[in-house]
């Protein structure tokens, strides 16, 4: 649970910025790629991490100018990243100008749960990173390089003048 605004702020600026540049690796094409055709597609997952943003949120009396909902998926990819980067910058600003620290304490009903809004903040980070890990799979499958998010991907290993790891 986060108990300060400016440690979420912090968490917030780092993840969301690797969030950013995960969108801006896709493709319009990419955006098809699936591993069944019974599960979401890479544009269904990027989507909803864009609207869940908001969709989240909305459990709250925090109010920003986002997507409200994750359905239907855009075709273009920089359409979704550019709406990751907007709704990312309304959500802080509705965060810094809407709450304080103690807000972070209120509870709310979420999925039938009272939980605190430093929780939901928690939630929201930690189900971003769920679909981000999911993306770098289906963009793999994609043939997509892959930015690295806790440490190089297979990619960037030579930019620290180190060989990647053995497969």
């Amino acid at each position: 649970m986060f108990q300060s605004l400016d440690h979420f702020l912090k968490s917030w600026k780092y993840e969301a910025g690797a969030t950013q540049r995960l969108l801006h690796h896709l493709t319009d094409e990419s955006l098809n790629q699936e591993i069944t055709p019974e599960n979401w597609t890479l544009g269904r997952i990027a989507w909803h991490t864009v609207a869940a943003i908001h969709i989240i949120a909305s459990n709250t009396n925090l109010t920003f100018e986002a997507p409200k909902e994750d359905w239907p998926v855009p075709a273009s990819a920089q359409f979704i990243a550019d709406s990751y980067h907007r709704t990312s910058d309304a959500f802080i600003h509705a965060l810094k100008a809407q709450w304080t620290d103690q807000t972070l304490e209120e509870c709310i009903d979420f999925l039938g749960q009272k939980m605190p809004n430093g929780s939901l903040l928690l939630f929201l980070l930690l189900h971003q990173n769920h679909h981000r890990g999911q993306m770098t799979v289906l963009m793999r499958q994609a043939g997509l390089s892959v930015p690295g998010i806790y440490g190089p991907s297979k990619e960037e290993w030579a930019k620290y003048g180190m060989q990647a790891p053995k497969m």
